[in-house]
This record gives C-alpha cells, structure tokens and sequence, in this order.
C-alpha cells in the first residue's frame, strides 16, 4: 500500500497526524521545486526537519517523480509532458524500485504535492497511477479525515469529465475502463507540464 497527499488545506499539525495515523514512515516530496511561495512550512528543510522528529524520513524525488520535466524527448506531440512517456522512462522506474526497494525494508511510503485534490495533480494522474498499475493500493489523504483509493478518484474523474457519457457512447462502445483511460489522458493535457512556461 502506498499514499499520497497534498499539503494545501492541512495545517502543518495536521498534516503531521494524518501521516502518522496512517502508519506513513517516509515522505516521497514529487514536487520539482520543493519550496512554497506561500506556506514556507512544507520547505524541504523545514518540512525534513518537523519529520524527523516524528519519526518519518523525508526524501525528494523531484527527478524519478516531479512533474517538471525538461527532456523533450517525455512531451506529447502537443508539447506537454507525456505520462505515458515519462512513466515508461528509466529514470521514473528508477524511483519505483527505489521504493519497492524501501518497502522491502519495512518503510510505508507517501507521496506528497501541494494540490489538495488527487484528481488535479500529477501525483496521482502520474505517479500513483505507475503504483496502482503494479498492484499496489493507493490511499489519498485528504483534509477531514477524507481517505479515497485511486480507484474511488478514477470514478469520481470521470464522473466529473464525462457526466453524459453514456449519451456519448450511444452504442456502448465504450467501457468504463475506456472512459478511465480517456479521463487521465485529458487530465495530461490540462496539468503536463510545457516546457517554457511556469509552474
């Protein structure tokens, strides 16, 4: 099992519980830039240190996992980062065996972003999405004691993507699965990162 969450919406108080509720023993930080404009708590050195001493390690992978991507050989031919390029790249399954490896040893890992909302950040259209895929359970920690699984969001995804679509697919062509894949690819397109712009 892994998780994910997105510091927006949490106080540095509960945001600490919520991990350590959930068993969380290390932090994966998928942010490209680990700073904040805004909330300079979740900093990398500030945030490794308020883990440290509840006990949870802190690591960024900003190259296995961020979604600021420079090589130009992971963008789509409409020039945003590809997920399904990058996730196939070595150095993202580099970062998988990483945390296998990590789990070997006992560590239960939870990814982090700043986005409140799985449904919107690449944390969960990218990364955790890589993790379901090998059959691993994907819990999202959400403010209020909120849990929903990658399954539950994919629902919830194409739910709001899609909310006529069996008026689409008038002669059931498509699976729910097929809308599933459709939901994330369009999410691709609304958050890959374009190279040249900001973040």
């Amino acid at each position: 099992m892994v998780y994910s969450i997105g510091y927006s919406g949490f106080t540095p108080e509960e945001f600490v519980r919520a991990l350590l509720e959930n068993g969380v023993t290390a932090l994966v930080d998928v942010r490209s830039s680990p700073y904040s404009a805004y909330h300079t708590e979740y900093d990398r050195e500030t945030l490794a240190r308020t883990l440290k001493e509840s006990g949870i390690l802190y690591r960024n992978y900003a190259r296995e996992f961020g979604a600021r991507q420079e090589n130009r050989s992971f963008l789509s031919p409409g020039g945003y980062l590809d997920f399904e390029k990058f996730s196939a790249s070595e150095q993202f399954r580099e970062g998988v065996s990483k945390i296998e490896a990590g789990m070997e040893r006992g560590y239960v890992f939870c990814f982090m972003c700043a986005e409140t909302d799985p449904m919107t950040c690449h944390r969960a259209i990218l990364v955790t999405r890589a993790f379901s895929r090998l059959g691993y359970e994907v819990i999202h920690l959400m403010p209020g004691n909120v849990r929903e699984t990658q399954r539950e969001m994919e629902r919830r995804m194409v739910e709001k993507l899609f909310p006529d679509r069996e008026q689409l697919s008038l002669f059931g062509d498509k699976s729910e699965e097929d809308w599933v894949e459709e939901a994330y690819a369009r999410q691709n397109r609304a958050i890959g990162f374009r190279p040249g712009e900001g973040m």
